[in-house]
């Protein structure tokens, strides 16, 4: 049986899981990586996790090292090109531009997770955002039961195309192909004659997207609590690790990724304050971000998509509720979408025929593989939204001050994603040859 995308290992006569019938004895070799990796750290601490990295890289393990190297060259390039690129200003407005492409990314990611694919996002967010105008603008609805419906909406979806996959077998290329189609002809028909609806200006939801930025204060207090909470999470697992009697990370590694940690919050703060501040919307979607990236590492239903992804019929056998698994993902990926076609709208202060036209598809699907997760299944994070998004956008940012024509942008687009795929392949094919697939 299969899980996780790694074979399970033999049982051997001693009744223990090593196969290597030799008393039930276990090498260091003999190990799962993961576990090397830890007993390295824990016994050299900074040195181990270096050889740790470097291990990880030489067998294909890259995660998101390519993507964050290939943002700096962007960033690197557009900066050269366009002194303004990294000014203050400039990195608010990035900021606002990446978070509803970002958004509906993180439901690609859980869909890309399953080895699946939503071609209809774009659609959908756009559909949400034309029902919240019409409900919100037109019909006069309180703007809170306006969002309820919109969100449900791509709740509802999201089902419908979960069950059509789990009780037909209808392949979710084709589903959501449709779904492109027809949720685009309900968008339009919804919006009607009038093409374009403008939402109020002094409207909460237009303040929280578009004027609502956090204080100086707040901002450093709020990276203030979350490196006390990273470090008393860690050191409460370290403390359960070592009363159980596993290996732990010793303390200098907890302090010094809580360094870093602060350096990689701290110092982006620092720059976006010299501006307007952080962004109530952009901050929204980072705690998207983290509470998705927990339920797939820390919860049984995370572990139980990467299993379904790693391999369906080992993770069916394991007992895991596959047809939940593939109904709640395509669910929270039209949810995520809706969501994200509502901000969009929100920021742009109207929805119109082409709100979630054009290439919101292209860059949210492009964002989530770009940013590091594959499309064989298994293998993927929620940081991968963020960073794809951050990759994407970038590159419209950049050569948008460049004053370029948008079919340079396709052009450049296209050449990052194919790069990415590649390096996805090529990266697969390695952790397989070390016994990381």
């Amino acid at each position: 049986m299969t899980v996780h995308g790694s074979e399970a290992r033999p049982q051997d006569s001693t009744g223990n899981g090593n196969g290597n019938g030799d008393g039930g004895v276990t090498t260091a070799d003999q190990l799962p990586a993961d576990l090397q990796d830890e007993r390295l750290i824990a016994s050299r601490g900074v040195s181990g996790a270096i050889s740790a990295f470097t291990s990880r890289l030489r067998s294909g393990d890259l995660g998101s090292v390519p993507v964050v190297i290939g943002l700096i060259i962007i960033w690197a390039v557009f900066q050269i090109a366009n002194g303004s690129f990294l000014s203050s200003r400039n990195l608010v407005n990035l900021t606002l531009q990446t978070t509803s492409i970002g958004v509906i990314a993180l439901g690609i990611v859980l869909v890309l997770l399953l080895g699946e694919i939503d071609l209809s996002v774009g659609s959908v967010s756009g559909l949400a955002a034309a029902v919240l105008g019409v409900t919100f603008v037109n019909q006069g609805w309180p703007l809170v039961i306006s969002l309820i419906i919109a969100v449900v909406l791509g709740l509802v979806i999201g089902l419908f195309y979960g069950a059509l996959f789990t009780r037909f077998g209808v392949p979710s290329f084709v589903i959501t192909l449709a779904g492109l189609l027809g949720f685009l002809g309900l968008q339009l028909l919804v919006l009607g004659k009038e093409g374009t609806l403008n939402f109020p200006f002094d409207s909460a939801l237009v303040g929280f997207a578009a004027r609502s930025f956090l204080s100086p204060a707040l901002s450093y207090g709020l990276i203030a609590v979350v490196i006390v909470a990273y470090v008393l999470t860690r050191l409460r697992a370290r403390g359960a690790r070592l009363a159980a009697g596993l290996s732990a990370a010793p303390h200098s590694m907890i302090a010094i990724k809580a360094v870093a940690l602060a350096a990689v919050l701290a110092i982006p703060a620092i720059v976006l304050n010299g501006d307007r501040g952080v962004s109530s919307m952009f901050l929204l979607f980072l705690a998207l971000v983290v509470v998705t990236d927990f339920a797939i590492r820390r919860t049984r239903w995370g572990r139980s998509v990467v299993a379904v992804g790693g391999n369906v019929e080992g993770a069916r056998r394991a007992g895991i509720n596959v047809r939940m698994i593939y109904l709640s993902v395509f669910a929270a990926c039209s949810t995520f979408a809706a969501v994200g076609g509502i901000l969009a709208a929100a920021r742009l202060v109207a929805v119109g025929q082409s709100s979630g036209g054009t290439d919101t598809n292209l860059n949210a699907i492009a964002a989530a593989v770009i940013g590091g997760t594959s499309l064989f299944g298994g293998r993927g994070s929620a940081y991968s939204a963020l960073l794809g998004a951050f990759v994407i956008m970038s590159i419209q940012n950049g050569l948008a001050l460049l004053s370029l024509d948008s079919s340079v942008r396709y052009v450049v687009t296209a050449g990052v994603l194919l790069i990415a795929v590649t390096i996805d392949s090529l990266s697969r094919r390695s952790r397989q040859a070390h016994g990381r697939a």
